[in-house]
């Protein structure tokens, strides 16, 4: 009997926490250690949506130094995270969990062209679904692709898997006082200006009252407990009114 307190997740990773210790590229370690949870949570029937940033390989705007007209930038950026999306899912297929990578602009030879009725049928059917390509536009962060995936399939919280164990009232590798909140508003988190996601996917994810919880992929169990329940991380809300 399942234990989780969430039936559908979404789980947004930074590509570069796969990319481990070289901080580049892919450390297969890691996306193994994933792949066995992802597994772990369809064990427990859960269903799982997947968004993974491209960081590993390319930044975008940030990685183009200036020199690329920035929607081409951010184009490379997308195709980063679809090469993270086809890599975790073969391990996946590998160890024997169906997966389906859905695209946000049309690639046909590599994936499936992403649309929210084909997404939920994959869902349903046990499937795990990867989001890849960002929302297909210039100018929005894998975290606002995140957070408009969960809103369109009805994801009960986005897990937010990052180099960081939660929201802090200020950056803990600057200041040594800063401490961690075990739960925040949205409007706490605009208000304070603290780092969760950019304001364009934090705001979103406060217009569709949708839950973020924020902990640390460096111990990949760390998926589990939160779909547990568990003490982990930091949950951000929207209050009832």
């Amino acid at each position: 009997m399942s234990n989780a307190i969430y039936r559908r997740v979404l789980l947004k990773i930074s590509g570069e926490a796969l990319a481990g210790e070289k901080h580049v590229g892919l450390d297969f370690d890691m996306v193994g250690r994933v792949a066995d949870v992802i597994g772990a949570l369809r064990k427990m029937d859960v269903q799982v949506g997947v968004v993974i940033g491209g960081g590993n390989f390319w930044r975008g705007a940030k990685n183009s130094g200036g020199h690329m007209e920035r929607t081409r930038g951010d184009r490379m950026g997308m195709l980063a995270t679809v090469m993270n999306c086809l890599a975790v899912c073969d391990v996946c297929e590998q160890k024997g969990i169906p997966a389906r990578v859905l695209t946000a602009s049309e690639m046909e030879a590599i994936a499936e062209f992403y649309n929210r009725e084909r997404a939920v049928d994959y869902l349903e059917a046990g499937k795990v679904v990867f989001f890849a390509g960002g929302t297909g536009n210039p100018f929005f962060s894998t975290d606002t692709g995140a957070v408009l995936r969960a809103a369109e399939i009805g994801a009960d919280v986005i897990l937010l898997a990052k180099n960081i164990d939660g929201v802090y009232s200020a950056d803990p590798r600057i200041d040594p006082t800063a401490t961690r909140f075990d739960r925040i508003t949205f409007a706490e988190v605009l208000e304070r200006r603290l780092t969760v996601m950019d304001l364009t996917a934090t705001a979103l994810a406060q217009d569709q009252k949708l839950k973020v919880l924020l902990f640390a992929l460096e111990d990949p169990e760390n998926i589990l407990r939160a779909v547990r329940g568990e003490d982990v991380g930091t949950l951000v809300y929207e209050p009832e009114t």
